[in-house]
C-alpha cells in the first residue's frame, strides 16, 4: 500500500505539472556542447580553483597540499585532469576537509539520520520533496518532536507537490510541537502570498544537524524506503511485482562531516528566506570537529533561476573527458541528443560506458523515453544494464574513477530545467573506488539488455518509447 501510494503521488506530481512546464521547457535551452573537451594545464587549473575549509578561504599552499593529498590516492593525473574541466568550467569552487560516507538504501539511511537528529545540540534542518506521515518518515517526524521539546531549533521544508498526498494534521501537529514547518511553493496561492509557481519544485532532499553532519541523495522521507532493496535473496527470474512487494526502493545517500555542511545550511537558509518561510533561523552553531577528514567535496546546488542545472553541466562535460570509464545509476533517464551523443562518444572511443537504470518504474513514460535511446546507445557500445526487482530511484555517476556524483538530479528535463536540485561531487580514488563497487553490486543485481533481442521487440513496444520520445521534454 505503501509503495503504490508513493507511486501514485509520483504520477500525479509529474502529471499535474507536464502540461504547464510544456510552455518553460520549450523556451529552455541546453548549453552548446564542446565535445572537444580542453581540461585548464595544472598552473591555470591552480589558479581557477577556490577551497574554502571551515574558517573560510585557505592559502594557496593548503590548498595544493589538499590536492596533492587528493592526487596520492591513486589515478593522480585522471584526478588533474577531472579537476582541470571543472576548473575550465567555472566549476571549482570546492571544500576540503571533510568525511563523506555513502548510505545505500532506505534502513541504512534513516539509521544515520535518526543517530545524527538524536545527537543534535541546537539545530536541525530538514528539506525534502517528499514527506510522508506515516512508517518510517513519522518516525523521525516523532524524533524531530522530541528535539524540539528539548529547546533544538527545528525547521522543516517540504515541496508541496511533491507531499501531496500527506495529511495536513501531519504537519500541523509538527507545528504545535514546537517545529517551524514550511511549503515550498505551495499550491494554494492564498497560503503564503508571493510564493506561488506551479512549475519551479523542490526536489532537494537534505537533513543538516548542528554544523556537524548533513545528508543528501535521492531518498526521501517516505515508507518506499522501510525496507532494503538488496536483502530478500531472491532470484533475478523472479516476477517484477513478487519481489517488489519484498524490497524496499534501491537508493543512495550520501553522510557528509565537515566544512561542506556549511554549504548544505547556506542553501536551506536561501530556500527558507525566498520562499518567506515563518521562524527566524538561529546563527550557525560552531561545529564540534573543524576538519574531520580529507575528502574534497563540491556542492552543487541547482535553481531554475540560475539557468541550467549545473550538476548536468558538470557531467556532461566529465563524460566528454573520461578516458577509461562511465558508470551512471539513473532513476529516470531522459536528458535529450547531447547527453546520449556524449555517451555514445566516449564508448566509441574505447570508454567503457555502463549505466543502470530502473527496469520498472513509478513513472512508466520515463522508462519508456529511456529505452528510446538504447538502440543508439548499443550500437556504439554502451552497456545497458535494468533494474527489474524493485524500482531504482538512485542518481549516482562515478567517472574514471575519480569523479563521483550522488544526489537528486536525474538526467531528464524537470532537473535539469525545472526543479531546485541538490548534488556533491566528491573527488579522489578512495571514495570512487566505493562507487564503483556499489555500482558493480547494482549490475550484478540486474539485466544486461543484449543489443540483438533489443532489436526484436515489438511493435507495441517501440510505439511506447516513439510517443515517450515525443514527450520527453515533459518528462
Amino acid at each position: 500500500m505503501d509503495q503504490s501510494r508513493g507511486r501514485l503521488r509520483a504520477g500525479l506530481s509529474r502529471t499535474g505539472v507536464a502540461l504547464l512546464m510544456l510552455a518553460s521547457v520549450a523556451c529552455s535551452s541546453l548549453p552548446e556542447r564542446d565535445a572537444q573537451v580542453r581540461p585548464l594545464p595544472p598552473r591555470q587549473t591552480a589558479a581557477q580553483v577556490t577551497m574554502q575549509g571551515r574558517d573560510g578561504p585557505v592559502s594557496a599552499a593548503a590548498q595544493a597540499q589538499a590536492l596533492a593529498r587528493v592526487s596520492d590516492e591513486g589515478n593522480g593525473a585522471l584526478f588533474q585532469r577531472h579537476l582541470g574541466v571543472l576548473a575550465a568550467d567555472g566549476e571549482a569552487q570546492l571544500w576540503r576537509g571533510n568525511q563523506a560516507r555513502l548510505l545505500v538504501d532506505g534502513p541504512a539511511t534513516f539509521a544515520a539520520m535518526k543517530a545524527a537528529i538524536s545527537a543534535a545540540k541546537q539545530r536541525l534542518l530538514v528539506q525534502f520533496y517528499i514527506v510522508e506521515g506515516e512508517g518510517v518518515a513519522a518516525e523521525v517526524g516523532e524524533l524531530l518532536l522530541s528535539k524540539a521539546a528539548q529547546g533544538v531549533q527545528v525547521a522543516l521544508m517540504y515541496d508541496s507537490i511533491g507531499s501531496f498526498g500527506t495529511d495536513a494534521a501531519f504537519f500541523d501537529r509538527l507545528r504545535d510541537g514546537g517545529v517551524s514547518v514550511c511549503a515550498f511553493n505551495p499550491l494554494n496561492p492564498l497560503e503564503r502570498p508571493g510564493h506561488w509557481g506551479v512549475l519551479e519544485r523542490s526536489h532537494r532532499k537534505m537533513l543538516a544537524a548542528d554544523s556537524d553532519v548533513a545528508f543528501t541523495g535521492g531518498i526521501n522521507l517516505s515508507n518506499v524506503y522501510a525496507k532494503g532493496s538488496f536483502g530478500s535473496g531472491r532470484s533475478k527470474r523472479a516476477a517484477p511485482s513478487d519481489a517488489a512487494a519484498d524490497k524496499g526502493w534501491r537508493d543512495t545517500q550520501v553522510e557528509l562531516r565537515g566544512p561542506v555542511v556549511a554549504a548544505l545550511v547556506t542553501q536551506f537558509r536561501e530556500s527558507w528566506a525566498e520562499q518567506g518561510c515563518s521562524g527566524q533561523l538561529a546563527p550557525d552553531p560552531a561545529p564540534r570537529v573543524k576538519e574531520p577528514g580529507q575528502r574534497v567535496v563540491k556542492l552543487v546546488a541547482g535553481k531554475p533561476d540560475n539557468g541550467v542545472n549545473p550538476t548536468y553541466t558538470a557531467l556532461l562535460r566529465a563524460i566528454d573527458a573520461a578516458q577509461r570509464s562511465v558508470q551512471l545509476t539513473m532513476a529516470y533517464f531522459a536528458p535529450g541528443p547531447d547527453l546520449v551523443q556524449a555517451l555514445c562518444d566516449a564508448a566509441q572511443r574505447g570508454v567503457q560506458v555502463a549505466l543502470v537504470l530502473p527496469g520498472q518504474s513509478d513513472v512508466a513514460l520515463v522508462l519508456h523515453a529511456a529505452r528510446s535511446r538504447y538502440a543508439q546507445m548499443l550500437k556504439a557500445g554502451v552497456q545497458i544494464h535494468e533494474m527489474p526487482q524493485t524500482v531504482m530511484h538512485a542518481k549516482t555517476a562515478v567517472i574514471d574513477g575519480v569523479f563521483s556524483s550522488v544526489g537528486s538530479s536525474n538526467l531528464d528535463w524537470r532537473s535539469i530545467v525545472g526543479n531546485q536540485e541538490m548534488d556533491v561531487i566528491v573527488l579522489g580514488d578512495d571514495f570512487g573506488q566505493e562507487m564503483q563497487a556499489l555500482f558493480a553490486r547494482d549490475v550484478a543485481a540486474s539485466q544486461r539488455i543484449d543489443p540483438a533481442q533489443w532489436d526484436r521487440r515489438g511493435l507495441g513496444q517501440r510505439m511506447l518509447e516513439g510517443f515517450a520520445r515525443l514527450v520527453e521534454p515533459l518528462l
